[in-house]
């Protein structure tokens, strides 16, 4: 199953503080240094990305509908929140989206269609870790040299289906 990522844009530039930084110098700075993380992100997991902003902060030459660096760009239409659109999104996509947004309504509205949902910050630390870990060789002797212990510890508490499902969509980010 293909994972599709719904992202709220100016939510995680907002919530990024190098981001955050960039957006307050030149709005389109903070747009592009987003879309050129994610995809750097995309090179390491060929995911679908797509990065819905606000319509009203758009630049006047861009088309509602763009792709850059294999990164959809939406953006919403004039009185038409992105909230929205990432909803809208979502119940189309249904199990196969993720939505990132600190929106807690929107995290909701996913939740209801059945899309996996994360906070910005923790989503930009995931992209962050995976960019990092890109270059790290991993010896795999060491890992056969180690031991596993297979004793159980602490009580065996199964989760619910829902988030089993939910753990193990966002695992593959």
């Amino acid at each position: 199953m293909t994972i599709h990522i719904i992202i709220d844009g100016y939510n995680l530039i907002r919530q990024s503080p190098e981001l955050s930084r960039l957006d307050r110098q030149d709005i389109a700075c903070g747009r592009e240094a987003l879309v050129s993380r994610l995809a750097a992100y995309r090179k390491l997991k060929p995911h679908r990305i797509t990065v819905v902003f606000d319509g009203i902060r758009a630049p006047a030459f861009s088309a509602a509908r763009d792709q850059v660096k294999g990164i959809r760009i939406v953006f919403s239409r004039d009185g038409e929140p992105a909230d929205a659109v990432i909803v809208r999104m979502a119940r189309q996509e249904r199990e196969k989206a993720i939505v990132v947004s600190s929106d807690v309504a929107v995290a909701r509205a996913a939740e209801s269609c059945g899309a996996a949902t994360l906070d910005s910050p923790e989503f930009e630390a995931r992209v962050a870790m995976a960019t990092a870990l890109e270059g790290a060789d991993h010896p795999e002797e060491e890992g056969a040299a180690r031991r596993i212990s297979t004793r159980k510890k602490g009580t065996g508490k199964r989760l619910s289906k829902r988030m089993r499902q939910h753990q193990i969509k966002t695992a593959k980010l």
